[in-house]
């Protein structure tokens, strides 16, 4: 596909480095310290990209240990943050392996929320397991989540992050989502099974069973397997700390009033609750 990029989004803050100092553990890339918000993952996911539609020029700028430092040089030397704001950064890299950015100021976000330990179980829950001793996010349900009355076929775009996105494009405009600061999101409904996919901007988690699930992906692109949803950097996060576990989630048995939980790299983890289907 002409013109086809890779892109990912990362949080660019430096109240991150304080993040160890002020107790935080476990934190992966930002142990470091660093102001890129799991900055390792975000290479992967760009770099697994890359593998799969055989970019050699674009895997060779990526892999290995130069791939990181090489991002992070990037983001060094295009995103200023001398001034101490927050920034978000998409980083686009296409077929011939160089590198381009987009950037613009973003709001404050709560280190729970980007770091949390455990997701705290919805209002009149029980765990099925003791949660975890550290830090939980900040509930505040500013969030709408809707349910796309379409549904979309799971292809290599649905699993890869591209510029390639009219499927979430349609489906934010089917729910009145008029732009990023809207506090709505709408979840992609798989055509195959009628499954959840994933959020047009983030990753759900839902309370299954006493604990957080989130639809099943494959680490490598299959058709055969999984949700049809994007290998997202916080939904993989949260899987290797055991925070969510994976398990088919059915659209059909969402209830109004749902609470649930929506994460990406930009904000951590934000809570919410469904409305009715559109």
């Amino acid at each position: 596909m002409n013109g086809l990029q890779l892109f990912t989004t990362i949080r660019c803050d430096p109240k991150l480095l304080k993040a160890a100092d002020q107790g935080f553990s476990d934190i992966g890339w930002n142990q470091t310290p660093s102001p890129f918000y799991m900055l390792d993952l975000h290479r992967d996911r760009m770099l697994k990209a890359a593998i799969h539609w055989r970019w050699d020029t674009a895997v060779r700028t990526l892999e290995g240990r130069e791939g990181i430092k090489t991002l992070e040089h990037f983001l060094r030397t295009n995103v200023t943050d001398a001034d101490g704001t927050p920034y978000q950064a998409k980083v686009l890299i296409g077929q011939e392996g160089v590198l381009s950015l987009v950037k613009k100021p973003t709001g404050p976000a709560n280190l729970n929320n980007l770091f949390p330990s455990s997701l705290p179980a919805p209002s009149g829950q029980a765990a099925r397991d003791s949660p975890a001793v550290g830090t939980a996010p900040e509930r505040n349900f500013e969030f709408e989540i809707l349910v796309d009355k379409h549904t979309t076929p799971k292809s290599q775009f649905t699993h890869f992050k591209t510029t390639h996105r009219p499927m979430y494009e349609e489906a934010r405009h089917r729910a009145g989502i008029l732009n990023l600061t809207d506090k709505k999101e709408v979840l992609l409904v798989n055509s195959e099974d009628g499954s959840i996919m994933e959020g047009s901007i983030t990753t759900p988690h839902f309370w299954r069973n006493g604990r957080w699930v989130t639809p099943p992906i494959p680490r490598e692109f299959d058709m055969a397997r999984g949700s049809g949803g994007n290998y997202g950097t916080s939904r993989r996060w949260a899987l290797e700390r055991n925070i969510v576990v994976e398990e088919v989630v059915y659209a059909n048995s969402l209830a109004d009033g749902e609470e649930c939980w929506i994460s990406n790299a930009l904000k951590g983890r934000r809570a919410a609750a469904f409305s009715n289907y559109l």
